[in-house]
């Protein structure tokens, strides 16, 4: 049995989720890769942290975080003003939130036989 997939709405759960430890103080998760998403959708951090139930001030943070984890900023972002503002993912923010997304499903398809021996292990609730 597959793991669920977030679908974005709260209250959805994943059977799995995956935290990368990818160095000192550096881990990508779940939140990261659902944030990089919404900014990926929406062209905005703000709208990205709307949509996450998340501050403003958090996501702009998370954003920050990442772009200097990374040899090169995964979030590009371009003033607001008459023009309008916004934030794009860069082509290696593209490409790390596709890595990431890769190493969920991989752990999703290892763990699938031990998730539903687990399931069937359960007592039952009537």
């Amino acid at each position: 049995m597959a793991a669920k997939r977030n679908s974005g709405e709260k209250g959805a759960r994943r059977a799995l989720t995956l935290r990368l430890a990818l160095g000192e103080g550096v881990a990508l998760g779940p939140g990261k890769a659902e944030l990089l998403e919404g900014i990926r959708d929406a062209g905005s951090i703000a709208a990205a942290g709307r949509r996450m139930g998340m501050s403003y001030q958090r996501a702009h943070d998370l954003v920050v975080a990442l772009n200097a984890d990374f040899r090169e900023p995964l979030v590009a972002t371009a003033m607001g003003g008459t023009g309008g503002g916004g934030a794009r993912l860069t082509s290696l923010g593209e490409e790390v939130l596709r890595a990431y997304r890769e190493a969920e499903a991989a752990a999703e398809t290892a763990v699938a036989d031990r998730l539903a021996w687990l399931r069937s292990a359960l007592a039952r609730r009537d």
